[in-house]
This record gives C-alpha cells, structure tokens and sequence, in this order.
C-alpha cells in the first residue's frame, strides 16, 4: 500500500508516515519512485508508533523504542525502562491536576459557604 492509502484507511497522519520513512526501518527495497510501498510489517511498526505517541512519547522517543524492539529480547529492559518512565511522568501529571482539584474545590466550598452567611 501506499502513504496514502495506508493514511487514509487506518488514519495515520502524513507527518507520522514520512518520520517512519526518515527513520529507514523498512529498507530501500521497498521505494517505488517518490512513494513508499507499506507491508504488514510497516503497519505492525506503524501500530506500535501510533501507541507510543498516543502515550505521550515524543517522535524522536518513539523511534528509539521501535530500533529498540526490532533488536530484541534483549532489548526488553531498555524498553521497559522507557515505559516506566513515561508511566511515572504520566503519574506526575495526574497528580498536579488533583492538587489542582483540591484547590479549586476549596475555593468553591468558600464561596459556597460565604454566599450562604
């Protein structure tokens, strides 16, 4: 298939399409003049990609766990550390907004409680 083929059917932006291209993961034997030609193993890597940066990886994270991935098992470590990361940062996220939350609920409580005087 081609870039905007596989765009337009499992809705993978354009720009996340030509960053897996820049990344030469699928080899040169796959170009057909000026388009890529996409094969299941394009759209398993492209799947993984689109979970990364659904997660919160930056494009240039995701990358580096795709090699990662395609080196391994022994890889398995790395990439868990990575996940552990950005589940931490996530976690750190959460978080803030709650204490957001509070403050906000206290402010509301007090007007609350101030109206009703």
């Amino acid at each position: 298939m081609t870039r905007q083929e596989i765009s337009r059917r499992y809705q993978i932006p354009l720009d996340v399409l030509l960053e897996y291209e820049e990344w030469a993961l699928c080899g040169a034997d796959k170009r057909m003049g000026d388009d890529w030609q996409y094969d299941d193993s394009d759209l398993e890597r492209l799947s993984m990609v689109m979970t990364l940066l659904g997660i919160g990886f930056r494009v240039r994270e995701a990358e580096v766990y795709l090699r990662l991935a395609l080196e391994g098992e022994h890889s398995g470590a790395q990439r868990l550390r990575m996940l552990e990361e950005r589940r931490n940062a996530i976690l750190e996220e959460i978080h803030c907004k709650e204490r957001q939350l509070q403050r906000l609920d206290c402010l509301r409580h007090a007007l609350r409680t101030a109206r009703g005087r």
